[in-house]
């Protein structure tokens, strides 16, 4: 298991079989200063385009993606007042029905902690190295997150250092270079 705490940050990719403990995170985010806990868990789903999943895999560059992941915890720090992040994903298969990750973020307004736990789950899926591969009753394929590629379409065949303007709150994606986000439709 690779864990990474700063400050009041908790980031862990789970080795392969590793269940995540949704308790653990949401204690570890715990405070009697917050008055709100916000949370995100994504889990396997039986189906995807009218195929039937059997379950993903997870592969990731760990050193890298707990680096990624704890920019984009400063990065939330630096847009929203947080008490505490706890940022969880698994590696290796998730069967339907799990969580492949887990989000917790607290803070004393529940603004706060809802729009970071977003945009942390965002940020996840579209820069860090983490792979998925799903896995149906008639094949398999890696699939790249839509977060992904919405980024790199933005970004052109370019690093994401390059600045991209579009309406919304300013913030700083993994690789280090500013990116406004989009407003939610």
């Amino acid at each position: 298991m690779a864990a990474e705490e700063e400050g009041m940050n908790l980031i862990e990719i789970l080795e392969e079989n590793v269940a995540i403990d949704m308790s653990k995170y949401m204690s570890y985010v715990q405070s009697p200063s917050c008055g709100a806990i916000a949370t995100f868990g994504g889990t396997t789903r039986d189906t995807f385009e009218g195929k039937t999943v059997l379950e993903l895999r997870y592969e990731a560059y760990v050193p890298m993606a707990v680096r990624c992941i704890k920019t984009i915890c400063t990065s939330a720090r630096s847009s929203w007042n947080l008490n505490s992040i706890a940022v969880a994903h698994r590696l290796g298969p998730v069967p339907v029905g799990e969580t492949s990750v887990f989000i917790a973020t607290s803070a004393v307004h529940r603004a706060d902690a809802l729009d970071a736990c977003k945009f942390i789950i965002d940020e996840v899926k579209a820069s860090v190295p983490i792979w998925k591969k799903e896995v149906y009753t008639n094949g398999e394929v890696w699939k790249e997150n839509s977060e992904f590629l919405e980024r790199r379409d933005e970004l052109g065949n370019s690093s994401c250092r390059k600045k991209v303007v579009v309406d919304g709150p300013e913030r700083k994606g993994c690789c280090g270079g500013k990116v406004k986000m989009p407003p939610e439709a």
